[in-house]
């Protein structure tokens, strides 16, 4: 890393400087945009460390904020490309991010951005200190798109990290923790105190990193379909998983010879299949 690339700037993530920045820029918390400032600089750097972020590395950031993560993964070395929502910032992080190089502020919505168009064809990762309302749309969104994306590491809700990692016949097993499963290799890297915020949100959050598979972890005919049995399935969990897929608008006899075919029993819920399971299902559904 070049010595253009560092800044003179104060750490973001300290207290005082953020409500520094805060008071400076007349901002709040929008609770609206799920906004909570990170001011704890030994998160920020766990959040580095976690993305093996890197001078090499394009990093593509969702929600920057005030620059408080973004400064940690410039610090890096790495290029990053931040993409943030509220109007409101991209001024704010034009100062607090002033000197940094190898950072690119894009204001936009994430989930309507083009993003190949933004990050090209070369391999990329993705950090974020996702608001955890729309955390499992942007994820999917990324995700469902194959990408070139080799890492995703986010800050989520630990209840959203503990499904996303859930394993079949767990209560908190669903539709997530198989389509995260099936793209990723998902992990709990470490846990986030509430104090480590301004304001301190009411939920305990955690850093989930998800290695992206180079091929998805089961193989199957038609991913369409894989999805649309996966939705059915959980879509009314306390049900068998003959009375689920029927109640999703599949035929009874095409329900039957497939559960048949794959030598699955008709009386199972859904939240005990595994990915080969539901792969083998699909597959077996697939005209």
């Amino acid at each position: 890393m070049t010595d253009t690339t560092k800044s003179t700037q104060p750490v973001i993530a300290d207290p005082q400087v953020t409500r520094h920045i805060m008071k400076a820029f007349n901002l709040r918390a929008a609770k609206k945009l799920g906004q909570n400032f990170l001011v704890d600089a030994g998160i920020v750097q766990g959040i580095v460390e976690a993305a093996e972020a890197g001078p090499g590395d394009r990093i593509l950031e969702i929600g920057p904020g005030i620059g408080t993560l973004t400064q940690g993964l410039a610090e890096s070395g790495a290029e990053v490309t931040a993409v943030e929502l509220d109007k409101k910032l991209p001024a704010v992080l034009a100062e607090t991010l002033a000197g940094y190089d190898n950072v690119t502020i894009v204001p936009g919505d994430i989930l309507k951005v083009n993003i190949p168009e933004l990050m090209g064809s070369q391999p990329f990762k993705v950090a974020a200190n996702l608001p955890y309302y729309i955390t499992t749309p942007i994820l999917m969104a990324l995700l469902e798109q194959h990408l070139p994306i080799t890492l995703l590491v986010t800050m989520v809700q630990k209840e959203v990290a503990l499904r996303m990692t859930a394993q079949p016949g767990s209560r908190i097993y669903g539709a997530l923790s198989v389509a995260v499963q099936y793209y990723t290799r998902p992990q709990i890297a470490f846990d986030v105190p509430p104090r480590s915020f301004i304001p301190a949100p009411e939920v305990d959050s955690v850093v989930i990193v998800c290695r992206v598979r180079e091929k998805p972890a089961v193989e199957v005919k038609s991913e369409k379909m894989f999805f649309r049995v996966v939705k059915a399935a959980f879509g009314q969990r306390r049900k068998t998983i003959a009375n689920a897929m029927k109640g999703a608008g599949f035929q009874a006899e095409q329900i039957a010879a497939a559960l048949e075919k794959c030598g699955l029993d008709s009386k199972r819920r859904g939240e005990t299949f595994s990915l080969e399971e539901f792969a083998s299902l699909a597959d077996a559904l697939t005209v």
